[in-house]
């Protein structure tokens, strides 16, 4: 599968980066922390989590391998990346590209993302305001736009994806086939996608695979292609179908 193999190269690109950790003087096993309105370099550990405090600025890219990071409000970085660990970004952030493997995103409000947002095993979530300048994608786990604006694909292999409250992707929304590879011949359970009142999928919805598609009666989709057509949808009227 094209996720897992550009994961796989991520991941073994990462652990040998950090084979290098100790001769740059950075954390190995210890956690590390940026204070409110400092700046940074760069920040790199392998059995550590990494935090970035209010208002900080992070010149470098902020990376571990089992660790989460956590940005706190109104810092600026650069990419934040990680293996097994969640990374999360709190209110009026600005990153440029954010991955993980096994570990969810999470976006609050206002958060700006200037490149793609990625992770494998793991849930996104992007609340209102926040915009991401590229694409979101997941191959299992929930992705959940919440009056946020996309700028490429979301796609996912077996996750749900919700675009509500007014979310806006401009690109297209993809569910890819799963490969035998990981996942076994048995049935899965269908996928959930949801487009909400008042939101938006300017490309189109591209369906590898079958779905469970709800449809608001107020929302835009640029069409539906694949192993389903608009008609297989669901139209719902109200909140939530």
């Amino acid at each position: 599968m094209t996720k897992l193999m550009m994961k796989t190269v991520f991941t073994v690109g990462l652990l040998v980066m950090l084979m290098a950790v100790p001769a740059l003087g950075a954390s190995v096993n210890k956690s590390i922390k940026i204070e409110a309105g400092g700046e940074s370099s760069g920040a790199t550990s392998v059995n550590g989590s990494i935090t970035i405090g209010e208002n900080a600025r992070v010149t470098g890219d902020t990376e571990t391998v089992n660790g989460s990071i956590r940005i706190d409000s109104g810092a600026r970085i650069q990419d934040a990346s990680t293996v097994n660990g969640g990374v999360s970004l709190a209110e009026g952030v600005q990153a440029d590209n954010l991955s993980t493997v096994n570990g969810s995103i999470k976006l609050a409000e206002s958060v700006t993302v200037a490149g793609e947002v990625e992770t494998v095993n793991g849930r996104i979530n992007a609340k209102k305001g926040t915009t991401v300048a590229d694409g979101v994608s997941n191959v299992n786990g929930k992705i959940a736009l919440t009056g946020a604006e996309i700028g490429g694909d979301v796609s996912t292999v077996t996750g749900d994806i919700d675009v509500v409250e007014g979310s806006v992707v401009k690109g297209s929304i993809i569910v890819e086939k799963p490969s035998n590879w990981g996942f076994g011949k048995s049935k899965s359970r269908k996928p959930r996608i949801v487009i909400g009142p008042g939101s938006s999928v300017r490309g189109k919805i591209e369906l590898e695979h079958e779905v469970d598609l709800f449809i608001s009666e107020t929302a835009e989709v640029g069409g539906v292609t694949g192993v389903m057509t608009l008609d297989d949808a669901v139209r719902f009227s109200g909140d939530s179908p």
